[in-house]
C-alpha cells in the first residue's frame, strides 16, 4: 500500500486555513493571525446572564455569567434502549443511581456500578442553569419545568446545564461535539450554541485542526491555490476532478461568504475570498482526499489549538495518527458509563475502576505497562490551554498537586491524560488503538488520529 502523504499543511491566504502537502513544515507555520482568526456565527438576543464565548476546539458557545459553557443533553439511541432528553422534559434529578441499566453495556442490568458510595447524582456533575422567578422567555430561550420543582433555561427546547469539569472560561472538558462523529458513545452531553453564519449548503465539524468546513452530506470543502484574484484556475480537465459549489442565483453575500462568477449568470462560494469546491473522485465523508491533489486544500473555519512543540504526525498503514517526540503513539481514553444519568467516567476525577479493570485487571501497576502515561519533560511546558501538564498518582489515577510523592508529570488533552501502548514498538504501529468496549468507543483506549484514510476515526 503506498504511503499515505501528511495531510494538513500550514500555506494559508486570505485568512483560510488549508490541509495539504508535507505536515512537517504545516503544524506551527500558521502565523497568530491565522490563528486568530474564529468562526463567525449569527447573532441573537439572549436572556440576561448569558453570553457567547469562543472555545478553541467548538467554536462560539453559549455561556452563563461566570463564563461556563452551557450543554444539553438530547436523546441519543443506544444499544438497546434510548438515553438523554426530550425537548422540554428534563430528567436529570437528584437521583443517585446506584446500578447498570443495560442499554448500552453487553452486560445484563441491575449490575453495581464501581465506586458507587462516591457517584455523583446527574445534577451533582449536571449542574441545571436555573431561572429566576422573573426570568422570560427571549427567542429560542425558553424555560421548562424540571426534577424537583426546578425552573430551568432551555435552549430550542432543550434544557441546559454547566459542567463541574469546567473551571474557566472557554473550558469545554464536560463533553465535545467530536463525540458526535463515532456510533456507540453514548448519550452524552455536547456544548450548546449559536448558529453557524453559513450558507445552507454547509455545516462544520470538529478535527483536531480545527472546524472542517463541508457540505451538509459531509462531503469536504476545498479551495485551489491556482484560483487568482479575478481569474479562475479550475477549468477544463480539473472540473472533471473538482466540482464548483454553486450558490443561487439570487443570493446575498453573507459575512465571510461572497461569489464568483464562473460564467454569465453562473456563481460559484467564495469563502473568506477563496471560491471553493467538492471532490468528484472523495469515498469517504468528511475526507482528505483532494487535499492529495496538488494545489488543493482543505478548509477550517477556525484552528484548533497547536499540539505541543516536539509531537509530530506519523504515517500508519491506514491513515495518520499523533505521535510524541518519538514517533510513539499517542492514545486517548473514553468512559460513559451505563447508569440511567450516563456520566462521563474518562476524567481523573471520575470513577477509575473502568479504566483499571480494561487495562490492568484491576492493578494500576500492570496498567503502567500495557498503557503508560505520556510523561512530559522537565524542560517540556504546554502553550495552549487543551494541552496541558499536570501531575498524577498512578496509584489511585488522580490529578494531584506538584511535588506529590510519587506523582507523574504527564501530558493532558481536554484535562485528560493521554497514553502510550506497551505492544508498540516503533513509530507508526498502534496496537492499542480500539481497545475496550464497543472498539474503544464506549470504554477503552483509541489513538490519536488525525486521518484514518478508511474507516471513521478521528480526534
Amino acid at each position: 500500500m503506498r504511503q499515505l502523504r501528511s495531510a494538513m499543511a500550514g500555506v494559508a491566504a486570505a485568512g483560510v486555513f488549508f490541509a495539504g502537502a508535507a505536515f512537517a513544515q504545516a503544524e506551527h507555520a500558521w502565523s497568530k493571525e491565522q490563528r486568530a482568526l474564529t468562526e463567525d456565527y449569527i447573532r441573537e438576543e439572549m436572556p440576561p446572564g448569558f453570553q457567547v464565548v469562543v472555545a478553541e476546539l467548538e467554536g462560539a458557545v453559549f455561556a452563563d455569567a461566570s463564563g461556563k459553557t452551557l450543554y444539553s443533553w438530547p436523546v441519543m439511541a443506544l444499544r438497546n434502549a434510548n438515553a438523554g432528553e426530550m425537548k422540554g422534559k428534563p430528567t436529570c434529578g437528584d437521583t443517585v443511581y446506584k446500578v447498570n441499566t443495560g442499554w448500552m453495556s453487553p452486560y445484563p442490568g441491575g449490575l453495581e456500578l464501581p465506586e458507587v458510595e462516591t457517584r455523583p447524582s446527574c445534577v451533582g456533575a449536571w449542574p441545571p442553569v436555573l431561572a429566576a422567578a422573573d426570568a422570560k422567555p427571549v427567542g429560542k430561550w425558553t424555560i421548562v419545568d424540571g426534577p424537583e420543582g426546578r425552573k430551568q433555561w432551555a435552549y430550542d427546547g432543550q434544557a441546559l446545564y454547566t459542567s463541574v469539569l469546567d473551571k474557566q472560561k472557554g473550558d469545554v472538558w464536560g463533553g465535545t461535539s467530536t463525540n458526535l462523529q463515532h456510533d456507540g458513545t453514548g448519550a452524552v452531553r455536547w456544548p450548546v450554541g449559536p448558529d453557524r453564519n453559513l450558507p445552507a449548503q454547509f455545516k462544520v465539524m470538529s478535527y483536531a485542526y480545527g472546524r472542517l468546513l463541508t457540505l451538509q452530506n459531509e462531503h469536504a470543502v476545498y479551495v485551489f491555490d491556482g484560483d487568482a484574484k479575478g481569474k479562475l484556475g479550475c477549468t477544463a480537465e480539473c472540473l472533471e476532478r473538482f466540482a464548483p459549489i454553486l450558490a443561487p442565483e439570487r443570493i446575498q453575500q453573507r459575512g465571510e461568504w461572497t461569489t464568483v462568477e464562473r460564467s454569465p449568470g453562473v456563481k460559484q462560494w467564495a469563502y473568506r475570498g477563496k471560491p471553493v469546491y467538492s471532490y468528484n473522485l472523495e469515498e469517504k465523508f468528511p475526507s482528505f482526499q483532494g487535499a492529495e491533489e496538488a494545489g488543493w486544500h482543505n478548509v477550517y473555519t477556525q484552528l484548533a489549538p497547536q499540539f505541543p512543540k516536539g509531537f509530530r504526525i506519523t504515517d500508519t498503514y491506514t491513515g495518520q495518527m499523533l505521535a510524541d517526540s518519538k514517533g510513539r503513539t499517542i492514545y486517548t481514553y473514553n468512559c460513559n458509563d451505563d447508569a440511567a444519568d450516563q456520566l462521563d467516567c474518562s476524567h481523573p476525577s471520575q470513577p477509575q475502576s473502568y479504566r483499571l479493570a480494561l487495562c490492568g485487571k484491576g492493578d494500576w501497576k500492570r496498567c503502567l505497562e500495557t498503557f503508560p502515561y505520556l510523561t512530559a519533560g522537565p524542560d517540556e511546558k504546554s502553550e495552549t490551554h487543551f494541552w496541558s501538564i499536570k501531575y498524577i498518582n498512578p496509584e489511585t489515577g488522580r490529578w494531584v498537586e506538584a511535588g506529590t510523592a510519587g506523582a507523574l508529570r504527564v501530558w493532558a488533552y481536554r484535562d485528560r491524560p493521554v497514553y502510550l501502548c506497551g505492544r508498540d514498538k516503533k513509530p507508526g504501529d498502534y496496537a492499542c488503538d480500539s481497545w475496550g468496549e464497543w472498539s474503544g468507543i464506549r470504554n477503552g483506549f483509541m489513538g490519536f488520529w488525525i486521518r484514518d484514510a478508511f474507516g471513521d476515526n478521528a480526534i
